[in-house]
């Protein structure tokens, strides 16, 4: 009986470290799957696929026969084949995605040829009337200003070129003298300014682009008086940013070249809390409101801020069109508008 004890025990002993031993090596192979998957991104992952044909079956290349750390199961060459499935199709995925593009592309443009919705600015810009009058922004003064204020009058420039490329009646926009400081500020915060449209970039001075007789310089301090603008004329805007630093400089400058000068007549229909100095883009679009108006009155109230509180001369409202569009806050003048001179 004793006998037939001891050997029950030692058969119970020798079963129980039998289930142990399994049990652990069951769990090491578990624990070696989840690290074999968690390799199975990058590097690791292209190396596995170079022992896999294309269907996903083992071509037995391990360092040694008995190595479980290689074997790779069902699920994970699945994710293998799937992945290199992936790699194989990424060409076909990016010219399917160019195709998309074009036809896209080709839809817009069929759909505008037949009249589909355009913007307003677009309408405007296909109804628009090119005028034959220059208007030349003078940059010559570039070593007179901080670099706030060549970014101000950089600000300035980009606002005239927009209003002029939505004008019912768009002129012909010169840039003249244009380097330094300036020219430095639009490449590094506006790249795309070399594809502008309809405008004459120019490094040279205006003198040397157009005849003499041809120029008038418009500045605040010229005791002449612009009655209309003659469309065969070029006028020439001080492209200035300087806080009344230099006062009259615009007008000087005007009498050392010998040419023509003069100034828009707002004492006639406006009076003004400040000096009669605008800054550039407001001289431009008056000049443009006037070529529309063919009215001064209209076109000082149409495009002066409210911050410089012009009110009519005669105390009466002035006349509003329906189709005018509304001035700009004080903010929004602020953000790109600083007097010149």
């Amino acid at each position: 009986m004793a006998d037939g004890v001891g050997s029950f025990r030692s058969t119970h002993s020798a079963l129980f470290d039998y289930v142990i031993s399994v049990t652990r090596e069951l769990a090491w192979q578990d624990c070696q799957e989840q690290v074999d998957r968690k390799r199975m991104s990058g590097d690791t992952q292209k190396e596995l696929s170079a022992t896999f044909d294309s269907n996903g079956v083992s071509e037995e290349k391990h360092d040694s026969p008995g190595s479980e750390s290689e074997t790779l199961s069902k699920r994970q060459r699945k994710r293998l084949a799937k992945a290199q499935q992936w790699e194989e199709q990424r060409e076909l995925r990016k010219r399917k995605r160019k195709e998309k593009k074009q036809k896209k592309r080709e839809e817009r443009l069929t759909q505008g040829d037949e009249g589909a919705e355009l913007t307003s600015r677009k309408r405007l810009c296909r109804e628009a009337e090119p005028s034959s009058l220059r208007l030349v922004v003078d940059c010559s003064f570039d070593s007179l200003m901080a670099v706030k204020d060549v970014r101000k009058l950089h600000k300035q420039i980009q606002r005239c070129y927009a209003e002029n490329r939505r004008a019912s009646h768009p002129v012909q926009f010169y840039l003249t003298s244009l380097g330094g400081q300036l020219k430095q500020n639009m490449d590094d915060r506006d790249q795309g300014w070399v594809n502008w449209k309809d405008i004459h970039v120019k490094p040279e001075h205006f003198q040397e682009v157009m005849r003499k007789e041809e120029l008038v310089y418009l500045t605040s301090d010229s005791p002449n008086m612009l009655k209309e603008l003659d469309e065969s004329k070029a006028y020439v805007i001080g492209g200035l940013v300087d806080h009344n630093h230099h006062k009259g400089i615009t007008f000087e400058r005007a009498q050392e070249l010998g040419i023509n000068h003069a100034q828009f007549p707002l004492g006639d229909f406006v009076k003004m809390n400040s000096r009669k100095v605008l800054a550039v883009n407001h001289v431009f679009e008056i000049v443009l409101a006037y070529l529309e108006k063919r009215d001064w009155r209209e076109a000082f109230f149409t495009v002066l801020p409210q911050r410089k509180g012009a009110v009519p001369v005669e105390g009466e409202e002035p006349d509003t069109d329906e189709d005018t569009p509304p001035k700009r806050t004080d903010q929004e003048e602020q953000d790109v508008s600083s007097d010149g001179d």
